[in-house]
């Protein structure tokens, strides 16, 4: 659909509702296309799991208590 700039200042919710529903709307100056609105590209927040598998380790005394020198650099 091809919609001139007034047009478009006039009803651009309108206009975002059906970009947002796939369609795509040109804007145009004095009849001539100037720009396009697209539906934007989904925004992927997730990470995928497992990217570090075999390189990233736990050592068996992880949780194990500090030796005492190194508990006393703390309180100091």
């Amino acid at each position: 659909m091809k919609y001139n700039v007034h047009e478009a200042k006039t009803h651009l919710s309108k206009l975002l509702d059906r970009v947002a529903a796939g369609e795509e709307v040109i804007i145009a100056k004095a009849g001539v296309p100037v720009a396009r609105l697209v539906p934007a590209a989904p925004v992927v927040n997730e990470r995928p799991l497992g990217t570090e598998k075999g390189r990233v380790f736990v050592a068996d005394d992880f949780d194990a208590p500090l030796p005492e020198d190194i508990l006393k650099a703390f309180e100091e």
